[in-house]
């Protein structure tokens, strides 16, 4: 873990810092699809900044309906600056939630926008495994296997590196599924399912998990049901695809 960066006398959040780079070099990366995809990179922009807002402040919200007692005791909390209280998750539906309606109430084409947005996503995924790893949250289960890493007083799962090792094999999916020609909403849609079926599986080394009726992962009951979701659009848009063909 390297949660603080000593350059000098100035101390850096390390994983704050992996996360703006995540955002630039998402940001770099959406403008540029979206040049290739003749959509105004100025708009993708602006979607992005706001998404990124909106993202930020349902992420920091989602963290404190995990651990609501403490953050109503200390509800000041809530503002503070801290990179490791934030929930991914909840951030990037609270973003896609916001980009959704800019998108409609600037009668956008959606599905090409939300195409243009997948790779952005990818790499600031990755970039929030590589923050993970910096900080020491998303701290795995107990276990005694030959990999293990010593977090938190105790041996566990380093479920911060398998969560990197699947986003960045995921962006090198997205990236040559984009490569080649396919239908719209393929790539997104794809990203979602992906996501999802990587959290599905990766949860079950998690250590911080949230347990609904004391057995059941909230994250992996999300996962499966954004997986479906995800599985049935692919599907959906590949139908209307060969319509239209």
């Amino acid at each position: 873990m390297i949660p603080i960066l000593q350059i000098g006398p100035l101390a850096v959040q390390f994983p704050g810092l992996l996360l703006l780079g995540g955002v630039w070099a998402a940001t770099l990366l959406i403008e540029r699809t979206a040049r290739r995809n003749k959509i105004n990179p100025d708009f993708m922009t602006n979607l992005v900044f706001v998404s990124l807002v909106v993202g930020i402040l349902g992420a920091r919200l989602g963290y404190a309906l995990r651990f609501l007692d403490l953050y109503l005791a200390q509800p000041g909390a809530l503002l503070a600056l801290n990179a490791n209280t934030l929930s991914p998750l909840e951030g990037l539906i609270a973003g896609l939630l916001a980009a959704l309606v800019i998108v409609q109430r600037k009668r956008q084409p959606l599905l090409p926008i939300l195409d243009a947005l997948t790779p952005g996503l990818a790499v600031f995924m990755l970039a929030v495994g590589l923050a993970h790893i910096a900080s020491g949250d998303a701290f795995g289960s107990p276990s005694n296997v030959p990999w293990a890493v010593e977090i938190w007083t105790a041996r566990r799962h380093p479920s911060q590196i398998y969560e990197t090792i699947a986003a960045a094999l995921i962006l090198w999916a997205i990236l040559r599924l984009e490569s080649k020609p396919g239908f719209t909403g393929s790539p997104f849609f794809s990203l979602i399912a992906l996501h999802a079926a990587a959290r599905l599986i990766l949860e079950a080394f998690r250590g911080d998990s949230l347990l609904l009726f004391e057995t059941l992962r909230g994250a992996q009951v999300v996962s499966l049901c954004v997986l479906l979701l995800a599985l049935a659009a692919l599907g959906r848009c590949a139908r209307t695809s060969s319509n239209h063909a």
